[in-house]
């Protein structure tokens, strides 16, 4: 594929809830999340706080026909345009992407995490032959996520927060598909 032709990105449903691509009227949600410092601290690109634009310019990103990493709102599949949170997919050479997700924190432990991973994992929408993921320290119910979905641990590393200023310990997963 060249990378003038547009990426489509499907969607895909699970029990709960449908992955669905990022559209504009996700905004004010998306925004709304972005904003809780318990989300933006658990990623890597969310500044905390969120500045004026940043939500914007992120959905224009996930639009891009060109763009590099294919993202998902995680929405009840009862078609209420509600966001419970995100999921993506960055190309990698080599066949290879990474994973990253955040769920809304009133459903944190709910197994909504596990089951958009796992969703992601099954439909494998990029072809890619292996999956990483990082998650910090901190974080165990994220590694825990990661594991339940068939990732391995394969060893420490650092990550730059933008919400917290500084550089955190990771734990690195693999998922061969």
């Amino acid at each position: 594929m060249s990378l003038a032709e547009p990426i489509t990105q499907p969607i895909i449903a699970t029990e709960r809830f449908v992955l669905r691509p990022v559209n504009r009227a996700d905004a004010g949600a998306l925004r709304l999340h972005g904003s809780d410092k318990r989300v933006a601290t658990q990623t890597t690109t969310i500044p905390h706080p969120l500045p004026d634009g940043v939500t914007e310019n992120f959905i224009e990103r996930c639009l891009a026909p060109d763009r590099s990493e294919d993202v998902w709102v995680i929405d009840p599949s009862d078609n209420r345009g509600e966001v419970m949170g995100a999921i993506a997919l960055h190309r990698m050479d080599r066949n290879q992407s990474e994973i990253g997700y955040w769920v809304a924190p009133a459903l944190w432990n709910s197994g909504v995490a596990s089951e958009a991973v796992g969703a992601i994992v099954k439909e494998n929408p990029q072809a890619c032959s292996t999956l990483f993921a990082s998650v910090f320290q901190d974080n165990p119910a994220s590694a825990r996520v990661l594991t339940n979905c068939g990732f391995d641990y394969i060893g420490e590393a650092e990550s730059y927060s933008l919400a917290r200023g500084v550089t955190v310990p990771t734990w690195t997963y693999i998922k061969r598909m």
